[in-house]
C-alpha cells in the first residue's frame, strides 16, 4: 500500500534521492490520471511502474476513485494491472461500495466478475447492497442478490436493503428485493417497516409496490 502526499520538494531536501521523489510522482500522477478519468495515462502510468494501489489522503486508490465515478474502462485497466478489487478507503468503502452508489451496474458486475467481496460494511455498517438500493441502478442490487448478498442483512440500525430502498423512492429497487424475497414485514430499530417509511416519505409509487406485494 502506498499513501501518496504532494511532497517531493521535502522529500528531496530530507535526502530522498530524485529518483525517489520521481518515483512518488508517478503514482500521484496516477492518483490524478483516475481522478480525470484518463485510462490511456493510467496504462501509460500503470506500464512505467506505477502502483494499482496507490492510495491519496483519503485513502481512496485508483480503482475506487474509477469505480465512484463510472469509469468503467479505467476499471478494465486498473483491475488487468493488479489492483486489489476489495481494497477499503479511511471510511471503509470499498470499490464495490463506491460503484453500487454511483448507481453503475457495469462496474459491479465487473467488479464482482473479479471476486470482489459483497459482504464489507462502511463504518456505519452499510454494505454495497445497501448502497446500491438507494441508487438509481436497480441492475446493481440483482447483480448483487445473484452473486449471493444477503437480501435481509441489517445495518448499524436494523435497516434493511429494502427500508433503505422504501425511504430512498427506488420503486425498480423495491420491486427486484421483493422479487429476490426480502422481508417486507422486518423493521428497523424504531419499529418501522418499509411501507411506514415509504409513507412518511410520500414514496406512493413505493407504498403501492409494497402493498401489492402484501406489505403491512
Amino acid at each position: 500500500m502506498i499513501r501518496i502526499v504532494r511532497a517531493a520538494p521535502a522529500l528531496l531536501a530530507a535526502g530522498c534521492s530524485l529518483a525517489c521523489a520521481q518515483g512518488l510522482n508517478i503514482h500521484a500522477d496516477l492518483l490524478s490520471a483516475a481522478r480525470a478519468g484518463d485510462a490511456a495515462s493510467a496504462q501509460r502510468l500503470l506500464e512505467q511502474g506505477a502502483s494499482p494501489n496507490a492510495r491519496n489522503a483519503l485513502g481512496d486508490t485508483p480503482l475506487n476513485t474509477a469505480a465512484r465515478t463510472g469509469q468503467a474502462a479505467l476499471v478494465k485497466v486498473l483491475l488487468a494491472h493488479g489492483a486489489d478489487v476489495d481494497e477499503p478507503n479511511l471510511a471503509r468503502v470499498t470499490p464495490l461500495m463506491a460503484a453500487a452508489f454511483g448507481g453503475h451496474a457495469d462496474i459491479v458486475r465487473e467488479l464482482l466478475a473479479h471476486h470482489a467481496d459483497f459482504r464489507p460494511e462502511d463504518r456505519i455498517h452499510k454494505t454495497a447492497l445497501i448502497y446500491a438500493a438507494c441508487s438509481d441502478a436497480s441492475a446493481s442490487v440483482g447483480a448483487l442478490l445473484d452473486a449471493g448478498a444477503d437480501v435481509d442483512r441489517r445495518d448499524a440500525v436494523g435497516a434493511t436493503a429494502l427500508l433503505w430502498a422504501a425511504g430512498c423512492g427506488k420503486v425498480d429497487s423495491v420491486a427486484v428485493l421483493l422479487a429476490h424475497k426480502a422481508d417486507a414485514q422486518a423493521r428497523d430499530e424504531r419499529g418501522m417497516t418499509a411501507l411506514a417509511i415509504a409513507r412518511a416519505a410520500k414514496e406512493e409509487a413505493v407504498v403501492k409496490a409494497l402493498l401489492d406485494a402484501g406489505a403491512r
